[in-house]
């Protein structure tokens, strides 16, 4: 077997000392380096911002939407959505392992696995897509693709459904960054609440704000609020459109009895709502942005023209120990393991 770099740096055919995320086309030769895993694909997970855009591209047309993805993958070796540079996470079994892999990590041929690491970076050959589910933003296929040897992976557990696992590493890193930003006595604004990485960090926020906190929940749909407010993880919900920040301001300060509010957390996966994160929080607080559709030159300078002093955080999708945070949530709470049941498990 050839070597490789353990930062995948081999696979990159240009631009010339580019990393796989960045690179614009990557080999996806499956024939695997010595520090390489090749896994049998089953299933796109694509991410909320990215398949959105697609299947709105598509005007909703599934056969478009296949022939596009396939289109992509073609071009550039793996799945990065061209307009919003985003990919997702795979699940799949190990179909073979690198030689000097063998012996030194947790993994066996036949396990079944889902990558932790972007699809934007992860070099993939699709044979076939057998099925499209707008609902879970899945995508079933027929493939394979390559994990390197720095590439994050989490077998799938045995005592939650496939699905439900599936979609909660998707957006792992979410609730395991609320749990380091929120303290105890925090307002915590969350836009997006009542979606897949939304409702997990409201679920962690309300744990680590604390009885003296306040959770507040943006959502576009009632029934979500009515839902959220049962299930606990919000104090408050209201209804806003995130693309308008000055609504978004007064609902929310309207929410914290006027109030600017510690920390914000982007879980949208429409773009322009940088300011509605931006605007209801207080100088020297935190915003948060998980979401994929962010653009950070319209963050920075929307932030400076309004004169607001905040931190603000790209949304990192690793956080260490991530994968058991995630699935420790799913474990404690029936009421979160209901809710990704329903939503996400194929019927």
């Amino acid at each position: 077997m050839k070597s490789g770099s353990k930062y995948g740096n081999h696979r990159v055919i240009k631009p010339a000392n580019a990393l796989p995320q960045a690179a614009e086309l990557l080999s996806n030769d499956m024939e695997i380096y010595d520090n390489e895993i090749l896994i049998e694909v089953e299933s796109l997970n694509i991410d909320s911002a990215s398949f959105r855009q697609l299947y709105e591209e598509a005007s909703g047309s599934i056969e478009s939407m296949k022939a596009r993805i396939f289109s992509i993958v073609q071009e550039t070796g793996k799945m990065k959505n061209p307009v919003t540079g985003s990919g997702g996470v795979l699940i799949g079994r190990v179909a073979q392992i690198g030689d000097t892999l063998k012996g030194h990590i947790d993994l066996e041929t036949g396990d079944k696995i889902v990558s932790l690491v972007s699809l934007s970076l992860t070099p993939l050959r699709l044979d076939d897509i057998t099925a499209i589910h707008p609902k879970t933003d899945r995508v079933d296929v027929k493939g394979k693709a390559i994990l390197f040897e720095k590439t994050l992976y989490c077998k799938l557990p045995e005592d939650l459904p496939e699905d439900v696992a599936m979609a909660v590493l998707d957006v792992a890193g979410a609730p395991a960054q609320t749990e380091k930003l929120v303290h105890p006595g925090d307002a915590v604004l969350i836009l997006g609440a009542a979606g897949k990485s939304g409702i997990l960090c409201a679920y962690e926020a309300r744990k680590q704000a604390g009885p003296g906190g306040l959770v507040v929940g943006v959502v576009r749909n009632p029934k979500n609020a009515e839902k959220l407010i049962q299930m606990g993880f919000c104090n408050k919900v209201i209804f806003a459109d995130a693309q308008n920040p000055l609504e978004v301001l007064e609902k929310a300060l309207e929410a914290n009895d006027g109030k600017e509010f510690d920390i914000s957390i982007n879980c949208l996966n429409t773009p322009n709502c940088e300011m509605s994160c931006i605007l209801p929080v207080k100088d020297l607080g935190t915003v948060y942005f998980f979401s994929m559709a962010t653009s950070f030159t319209r963050a920075a300078l929307g932030a400076e023209g309004i004169a607001k002093d905040v931190v603000m955080i790209i949304g990192n999708g690793y956080s260490t120990g991530h994968a058991v945070k995630a699935l420790d949530i799913m474990r404690e709470s029936p009421a979160l393991q209901d809710y990704f049941t329903q939503q996400y498990v194929k019927h």
